[in-house]
């Protein structure tokens, strides 16, 4: 199993999908949203928070990355090893990733996907089509 780092996910991000991370606020400066050019919605936001925040024994700082996964999978991904719930999110839609070594590159990549397609919504003309 490969690991994913934080770095390494946000160039995944880049060449997928043209994602630059926004760092939105100064009290933390090294949390990274990502967000859809479309419609502006977060499909993923990077933090670091001490390891204890996910009940970890550790108070040291990790880095964490938050997808929304939907109600119907968040149960069995929180049987997975290095997944936890959403750390500041809706619990029964999103789960926060443990990031580095231990974190598996294609799973945190898979999930990273389904987090995009779940926020992505439909296009705004396709939209007023159906409404007409």
């Amino acid at each position: 199993m490969s690991g994913i780092s934080r770095e390494e996910l946000l160039c995944f991000a880049a060449l997928t999908y043209g994602t630059e991370p926004e760092y939105l606020w100064e009290s933390t400066p090294d949390a990274a949203v990502l967000r859809h050019s479309e419609n502006r919605k977060w499909y993923a936001i990077i933090m670091r928070i001490p390891a204890d925040r996910l009940g970890l024994e550790s108070s040291e700082r990790v880095d964490i990355v938050n997808v929304k996964c939907g109600a119907m999978m968040t149960g069995s991904l929180l049987m997975c090893e290095g997944i936890f719930p959403a750390y500041h999110m809706n619990k029964e839609r999103w789960v926060s990733l443990l990031l580095g070594s231990s974190a598996d590159r294609e799973q945190v990549e898979a999930l990273l996907r389904l987090s995009y397609e779940n926020t992505l919504g439909e296009p705004k003309a396709k939209r007023r089509k159906e409404r007409i």
